[in-house]
């Protein structure tokens, strides 16, 4: 038995003076109510799926709900800040990465710092895109589509999932290097703008594996494949590289992000619960057959990729004279001009 003055005693210290132990019960006892997961895009896109796939394996880990909230739009910055203010408790998590890392260079200015006011967490996934255009449109190659784009400057639209996301950026640098004139529309994810593509309203849109079932049902065509070499997932889809522009390589990822200052502990928790995750069968059964690739990760690799990605899409983004009006107030204005300082070997970036 142990007294009054004895138990005041030993609460006083741990609270003056939390140790490992106190540090490692309060990792144990995150989460403590449901975990938010935030996602840029609109329910139903690649990102969404991927979303869901991985939060419904950590609901069962955590034993608490995990509740996928797509916020898309403003270039995914809306969910970008949403996610740096919220309380650094581990309970709000951003799926972030490549579309992340483009916005150093996309933006004049932002309300928050894209690497500052995180701190890494767990790679989810790295893939590439497919190149998707409607059946409507008389082509059926890579190298008819630029033939095509040529003949017809300023007519063929490019659809994406939003101002900077990384199919956007993808697609930019297809046009820089194809050498044509496109005009840019972004959507608030990936499912309303192959809402538009299907009937011919957008001409083209990098999407990931997801998107085959839609042009393997008849819907819509598959031209290419973003990565060096084709996909496994569908073979006898060729690479761009190979089909009408060489040295094309594109490859994006996804990860796991919280606000900074979230305890390590957490950190240390989540990144090992999120490897477990991927590693399920019930999850890798899921991904791998869409063309997602996932691997374990520590949060200082993670981190590091994400800050080797900024330096990378920064220029690409200056390349193909892409920039973002500035997102100061509102994260949010959804629909950022593209301004065109172009090399003059490439046609101007347009937005719609």
């Amino acid at each position: 038995m142990i007294t009054r003055r004895t138990f005041n005693a030993l609460a006083a210290a741990s609270a003056i003076m939390p140790g490992a132990a106190a540090k490692r019960a309060y990792a144990q006892a995150w989460p403590n109510r449901p975990v938010r997961v935030i996602v840029p895009f609109a329910a139903g896109g690649p990102t969404d799926v991927i979303a869901r796939t991985v939060g419904e394996r950590l609901s069962k880990i955590w034993g608490q709900q995990v509740l996928i909230e797509n916020r898309p739009g403003g270039g995914t910055n809306i969910a970008n800040e949403l996610v740096a203010r919220s309380e650094p408790d581990g309970h709000t998590i951003l799926v972030g990465g490549s579309s992340q890392a483009a916005t150093v260079g996309l933006y004049r200015s932002l309300s928050y710092d894209p690497i500052g006011d995180f701190a890494p967490v767990a790679f989810i996934c790295g893939y590439s895109f497919f190149m998707f255009v409607p059946n409507s449109l008389p082509v059926k190659s890579v190298s008819e589509f630029i033939a095509y784009g040529k003949a017809n400057p300023g007519k063929l639209t490019l659809a994406s999932p939003g101002t900077g996301s990384s199919p956007h950026l993808c697609g930019e640098l297809f046009r820089y290097m194809a050498g044509l004139d496109m005009i840019h529309v972004p959507y608030r994810g990936a499912a309303p703008a192959m809402n538009d593509l299907i009937p011919g309203r957008v001409h083209l849109l990098f999407s990931g594996g997801a998107t085959l079932d839609n042009a393997r049902s008849g819907q819509i065509q598959v031209l290419g494949y973003t990565g060096a070499k084709r996909s496994a997932i569908a073979p006898d889809v060729p690479a761009i590289a190979e089909s009408g522009v060489p040295g094309f390589d594109v490859v994006s990822w996804y990860g796991f992000f919280v606000p900074a200052k979230t305890p390590a502990e957490i950190i240390t928790k989540m990144n090992a619960d999120t490897n477990a995750a991927l590693a399920d069968p019930s999850v890798h059964g899921r991904l791998a057959p869409l063309g997602y690739e996932s691997r374990p990760d520590t949060p200082d690799k993670v981190g590091a990729l994400l800050k080797a990605e900024v330096d990378i899409w920064t220029r690409v983004i200056k390349l193909a004279g892409i920039a973002c009006s500035s997102s100061d107030g509102a994260a949010a204005r959804r629909v950022s001009q593209l301004l065109a300082q172009q090399p003059a070997s490439c046609p101007p970036a347009r937005a719609a």
